[in-house]
């Protein structure tokens, strides 16, 4: 796209301040150093860019290229060399310290010796990790920076990956990645050298995958960071999961949950023994749940055992135990050695074999309440991934109690909600929606005059911040049971769940969007 050169561009005075920080993540900060213009603002959907030099074409035309790429509406405004310096020095809190940490890095290389250079990288690293992260050497200061800006960001990730020429560092927020940094590929060793040290990890392994954790006080509170390296063509990569351990356990009438599903849930949670399946893929939030079902349960006049694979929060009355696969403490192994234990209520992180399976039915067939979560789509593909892995029909039957299908989707900031009114095409949809729901069922969902959708605002530019559930609960009564003895296939499950009012992931975000809380277009993802 060419601009005229004689374009009449509006001047705009930032005051010698940032506007919003939060756009600043749609511009990397080479583009703007290179171009010499700035995202300021997001104001009624449309991006806001600043330039220096309202006729340079190629600043206009790279301005251009982002906002089609990001499928935004941009407005130009011409802005002094004072507002630029002020926004470009607002990148600098990740990358302006993570790259003087590097000038110093090439200083010190430049005093040692060229057959060492990777013991000049690491030098000054400690064993373990202590509280503070706040060492001086180069390598470390690096590390700790990225770890500070995630968590202060709200990550609950970390991806270190390296590719041909350099090595992106990205955050996941709210589900999502977002590119932090690059860093030049020669200290991706040292880089990872230094994680793998604070992650008890073998420095000398770079063949196979390894996993390690650690802790930091970060902001004067514990946070936990759960560590895998993963070797690829160029190099290891490596992910950290951030625990931050002083947020605890979330409630479960916090989670954002329907009042229908949380009566159901709670009422599960009420049976004296059974089995209770959280199913979805990895980051569904499947654990979080379990936790929360935990902390809802009495823990004072039941013996409460857990065995999880990793330990994520401590929740006070559990006795809570940390499965070792390579000294042969398996979920097998470790629910052979609960059972020995008098417990009341187990849970077990993942059934991810059939051996694992059958015994977690037979706990619950000898009076225990357990519950433990299954990778399965929906919660209805439960039952038929159950025989799958060689349970019998009549050991499922009496002991499960309840499947839940789980999925983690944008809230939507209450300054980011937009509406448009469900007449027409959009009614017909919801309709035929929920067409194949018993009547009964159907009367009690009504369909407001609007659903809600996700625009951007000025001070949420994602249109969402955090994530909530949405949920298929499959409650078993003597119906489904039926259908497991005669033909447990998820047609047949799904026919009379659906016949007794279950509704899908899909329908729970279409009404939970009526209700503000996610964007409407979410449905069509699940």
């Amino acid at each position: 796209m060419i601009f005229p050169k004689n374009i009449d561009i509006p001047v705009k005075d930032l005051g010698g301040k940032i506007l919003n920080a939060d756009v600043l993540k749609y511009v990397p900060e080479d583009s703007a150093k290179h171009y010499k213009f700035i995202p300021i603002d997001l104001v009624d959907g449309y991006l806001e860019f600043g330039v220096l030099d309202p006729e340079d074409i190629e600043a206009r035309e790279a301005i251009s290229f982002i906002a089609t790429r990001i499928g935004m509406p941009f407005k130009l405004f011409v802005i002094s060399k004072t507002d630029y310096d002020a926004v470009m020095s607002a990148y600098q809190n990740l990358s302006g310290e993570v790259y003087k940490a590097l000038g110093v890095l090439k200083e010190e290389e430049k005093a040692e010796s060229a057959d060492n250079s990777i013991e000049a990288q690491i030098k000054g690293m400690t064993k373990r990790v202590e509280p503070s992260m706040a060492e001086d050497a180069p390598i470390t200061k690096i590390v700790s920076v990225i770890v500070q800006n995630a968590v202060e960001g709200r990550a609950s990730d970390i991806h270190i990956e390296p590719t041909r020429d350099r090595v992106k560092v990205r955050f996941r927020v709210d589900g999502v990645l977002y590119q932090s940094l690059f860093l030049p590929l020669n200290v991706l060793e040292a880089v990872v050298a230094r994680i793998k040290i604070i992650g008890d990890m073998k420095l000398d392994e770079k063949r196979k995958p390894q996993d390690g954790r650690f802790s930091a006080n970060i902001g004067n509170r514990q946070v936990d960071f759960r560590v895998s390296t993963f070797p690829t063509y160029y190099g290891e990569k490596v992910v950290m999961r951030i625990l931050d351990t002083g947020k605890g356990v979330t409630k479960l009438e916090d989670l954002g949950f329907t009042e229908e599903h949380l009566t159901a849930i709670k009422a599960a949670l009420d049976k004296p023994y059974g089995l209770i399946l959280l199913t979805g893929p990895t980051g569904s939030g499947k654990t979080t749940t379990l936790y929360s079902m935990l902390s809802a349960i009495d823990r004072e006049e039941n013996n409460v055992v857990s065995l999880e694979d990793p330990v994520e929060y401590a929740i006070e009355g559990v006795s809570q135990s940390q499965v070792r696969p390579e000294i042969d403490y398996t979920f097998v192994n470790g629910l052979r050695s609960i059972l020995r234990q008098d417990p009341d209520i187990i849970m077990v992180g993942e059934i991810r074999d059939a051996e694992t399976a059958r015994l977690a039915i037979q706990a619950a067939l000898t009076g225990h309440l357990v519950f433990s979560t299954l990778h399965t789509n929906t919660a209805v593909a439960t039952i038929p991934r159950l025989i799958d892995m060689g349970i019998e029909p009549y050991l499922i039957a009496p002991t499960l109690i309840m499947a839940i299908g789980q999925r983690l989707v944008g809230k939507l900031c209450d300054e980011s909600k937009g509406t448009f009114p469900t007449e027409g095409a959009i009614k017909t949809k919801i309709e035929k929606r929920f067409a194949d729901l018993p009547k009964e069922y159907r009367d009690k969902i009504e369909i407001p005059d609007k659903v809600y959708t996700m625009q951007s605002s000025a001070t949420c530019s994602t249109g969402s911040r955090g994530r909530v559930p949405v949920l298929e609960v499959l409650t078993i009564n003597k119906e489904i049971q039926e259908v497991i003895f005669k033909n447990p296939t998820e047609e047949e499950v799904y026919k009379v769940a659906r016949k007794n009012g279950m509704l899908t992931m899909s329908e729970d975000a279409i009404i939970k969007s009526f209700r503000g809380e996610v964007d409407f277009e979410e449905h069509e993802r699940l």
